[in-house]
């Protein structure tokens, strides 16, 4: 079974795949996906993302090594090579996708039943706009960039197979239990 877990940036998308690998380490693993932009805090290479330049990454896209990719703003991208699946299936996981809207989507057409699509939801713009703010390594500028995509990917969530608000965090938590423990009776 593979997962992918979308949301607008500072919905929580992060802090579920985290909870999923610490609540079943020998079940699951991520995906690590590439991007052109520079590292964030303690983010590492091959750990959070890999980190590459555009051209680098436009090479990739001629040599046909991404499943999906977007360009997100110009001049970043971000995309999933095809061997991580491989990589995480040989291993005998379960794939997590921690990927953007419009990737999600992308990847769910071309994975289908294979695949679980989950959206992770804020409770609001407003509480999406603090959350975002609070995390002190956004400048107001991409603030207001993200918050005006957040509007247009929740469009988008009636494209998902499942959906969880991110309101409470325990809550949140239960609902992604309860989906990760269905499909794992439907499968057995």
């Amino acid at each position: 079974m593979i997962y992918i877990f979308c949301a607008p940036s500072g919905s929580g998308k992060s802090t579920m795949v985290k909870h999923l690998l610490t609540m079943h380490p020998d079940l699951f693993e991520l995906s690590v996906s590439c991007t052109t932009r520079p590292p964030r805090g303690q983010e590492v290479h091959g750990k959070e993302y890999y980190f590459i330049s555009v051209e680098e990454f436009q090479k990739r896209i001629e040599n046909d090594d991404f499943i999906e990719y977007q360009q997100v703003y110009d001049g970043l991208y971000y995309g999933t090579l095809k061997e991580e699946i491989d990589r995480i299936e040989a291993a005998g996981r379960e794939v997590l996708f921690d990927v953007d809207v419009k990737g999600g989507m992308n990847l769910k057409k071309i994975l289908g039943d294979k695949a679980t699509s989950i959206f992770i939801c804020p409770p609001s713009v407003e509480e999406l706009r603090r959350r975002l703010e609070g995390r002190g390594d956004t400048s107001p500028e991409m603030i207001e960039k993200r918050l005006a995509k957040a509007s247009v990917e929740m469009e988008d969530m009636k494209y998902f197979d499942r959906v969880v608000i991110n309101d409470d965090l325990t809550h949140a938590f239960e609902q992604l239990d309860a989906i990760i423990d269905e499909n794992e009776e439907d499968r057995n």
